[in-house]
């Protein structure tokens, strides 16, 4: 199976997906769970375990509108430097971030720019599922009707 990439133009030919993060791959082949073996899922696990984290999921957030320093993340995220410091070294480990130095200053950004599109997917998903509960809770409430006495 391949899922395709479709990038925007912007004007001056430049090509902008998802906030400043690079284009993906114009196709790129999918594996099936079924398909891979135990110690690449066991690679697959790490990688969601690394998403599991809320602030990590925060620090993806803001670095979707490009690079920022430890500090600028932190100050986003509302968290401490040294704490904002050592998730971006877990995700950086497993590939979600790269970082640039610059001088005195570390500047970090998405690596994978495919975060975001499972990010979306996942988003989508509890949207519809919470959606979905909010129809069927209000099919148990009784509806009201401006004409009194009505029953």
């Amino acid at each position: 199976m391949q899922i395709c990439n479709r990038v925007n133009a912007t004007a001056g030919g430049k090509q902008d997906r998802l906030n400043a993060c690079p284009p993906l791959p114009e196709c790129l082949t999918v594996i099936a769970l079924d398909q891979l073996p135990p110690a690449a899922l066991e690679h697959v696990a790490t990688y969601f375990r690394t998403l599991s984290e809320p602030t990590r999921l925060r620090i993806l957030n803001v670095l979707g509108t490009g690079e920022l320093s430890v500090g600028e993340i932190a100050q986003e995220v509302e968290s401490s430097v040294a704490n904002v410091s050592r998730h971006l070294a877990q995700m950086a480990q497993h590939g979600l971030i790269t970082r640039e130095s610059r001088g005195n200053s570390v500047y970090y950004r998405i690596a994978d720019p495919t975060v975001h599109a499972l990010c979306e997917l996942v988003c989508g998903s509890i949207a519809r599922r919470y959606d979905q509960a909010l129809t069927e809770r209000a099919a148990f409430v009784e509806p009201r009707s401006g004409k009194a006495g009505s029953r």
